[in-house]
């Protein structure tokens, strides 16, 4: 073959296969192909292979049908009170008309960039800076259907626009700051001034209470500490009167004589003559006429003393105390003992109450009260029979 005829024939073969491959064009999923045939618009390709005609057809674009996200920078919108923000949008939108989107509009996302712009400075320029900061799902809602009904005839579909970020002026950030701080502060101060209040008022009602209490247990211990007197009192009169007729009955069982009694006299002028009043003593210059005299004195104030005293003495019984603290808390010990009866009488008398007011137990009388006190009723025979007491703990 001839190497002329044999590169022709490599040329033409090389160019149909290029003309084959690019007759085939295959569309992703979730996106749509344009075609335009001599540079108008002829049809569109749904996701999957097709063949074109080759060198008539060409797709001119290739849209994404999924939802997208423009983020946009911030811009600078002056609200109604004059002060410059700077806020920062971000637009979810999705394409619902492929041939719309790319013969409506030149740049549709440059477009919806510059309609989001001028939108929000005409919705911010009627808000106040505080409304501004407060009104975000407002704003949001108010943009979305201003760039909704704009973007519908370029076959767009604005489903969300949302405010990432409102900067007001640094100036501004400091004053609202310091204002919610001194609110704070406030806040702060009014609660301690009120938790102050609080404790001083409990304490206030704990010191009354305890001055009561504590008042009553002084008046409590004040009566308790003149009955302790009281009886102390009684008891040490009872004490020195049984002393005194204990001594009187063992004198006069002793029968003393008058010399017994003038030899008492003498052993008690030493303890007469040391007493503090006892300034002066005079002592006669014949001891014998001065014991004479005494003697007659002496005999002068036991003369209303008889002789002998009349009546049969016997002399007083010994007094055991041991015996007598026994006997006494013998005496404690059954006062405890029948105060602990009573009280096991009350507890059980409390709980035969309780046994009544349950229905699903007797109803016989005997058979609660035996309940109550852990024995059996006795058995009926015609006559009545005391119950037996339950015994003591």
């Amino acid at each position: 073959m001839d190497p002329t005829t044999l590169i022709v024939s490599l040329v033409f073969a090389l160019a149909a296969i290029f003309i084959l491959a690019s007759s085939i064009k295959v569309i992703r999923q979730q996106r749509v192909g344009v075609v335009e045939r001599l540079g108008k618009f002829k049809r569109t390709l749904e996701p999957g292979p097709h063949l074109l005609v080759p060198v008539l057809d060409k797709v001119r674009i290739n849209l994404d049908m999924r939802e997208t996200v423009v983020p946009f920078p911030p811009q600078g919108v002056i609200t109604e009170d004059n002060l410059m923000v700077s806020i920062d949008s971000v637009i979810y939108f999705q394409v619902i008309d492929p041939v719309r989107a790319a013969y409506e509009a030149q740049d549709y996302i440059k477009a919806i960039e510059q309609l989001t712009m001028t939108t929000l400075r005409n919705i911010i320029g009627g808000l106040d800076l505080e409304q501004t900061l407060t009104s975000r799902e407002e704003i949001n809602q108010k943009l979305r259907l201003v760039l909704d009904e704009a973007t519908g005839k370029w076959g767009i579909k604005v489903n969300r626009v949302e405010l990432r970020a409102i900067e007001p002026p640094a100036t501004i950030r400091d004053a609202m700051e310091k204002g919610a701080r001194a609110e704070r502060d406030k806040r702060a101060s009014i609660l301690i001034a009120e938790g102050q209040r609080q404790s001083q008022i409990l304490a206030a009602g704990g010191e009354k209470e305890s001055a009561i209490l504590r008042a009553q247990g002084d008046r409590e211990a004040l009566v308790l500490r003149a009955q302790a007197d009281r009886q102390a009192q009684m008891l040490r009169a009872e004490g020195e009167a049984q002393a005194i007729s204990t001594v009187f009955g063992a004198i006069h069982a002793g029968q003393p004589d008058q010399a017994l009694l003038a030899y008492q006299y003498m052993q008690m002028l030493p303890n007469l003559a040391k007493g503090d009043a006892n300034k002066v003593w005079i002592v006669p210059s014949e001891l014998n006429d001065a014991l004479k005299g005494l003697g007659s004195a002496v005999g002068e104030i036991t003369s209303g003393i008889p002789a002998s005293a009349k009546g049969d003495f016997t002399a007083p019984p010994k007094i055991d105390v041991q015996d007598e603290i026994t006997k006494q808390n013998a005496a404690e010990a059954e006062a405890s003992e029948r105060t602990m009866q009573e009280a096991i009488a009350a507890a059980q008398q409390l709980e035969r109450g309780s046994v009544l007011s349950k229905p699903a137990l007797s109803t016989s009388p005997a058979a609660l009260e035996a309940a109550a006190s852990g024995f059996e009723p006795p058995v009926s025979n015609g006559s009545t029979q005391a119950t037996p007491e339950p015994e003591s703990r």
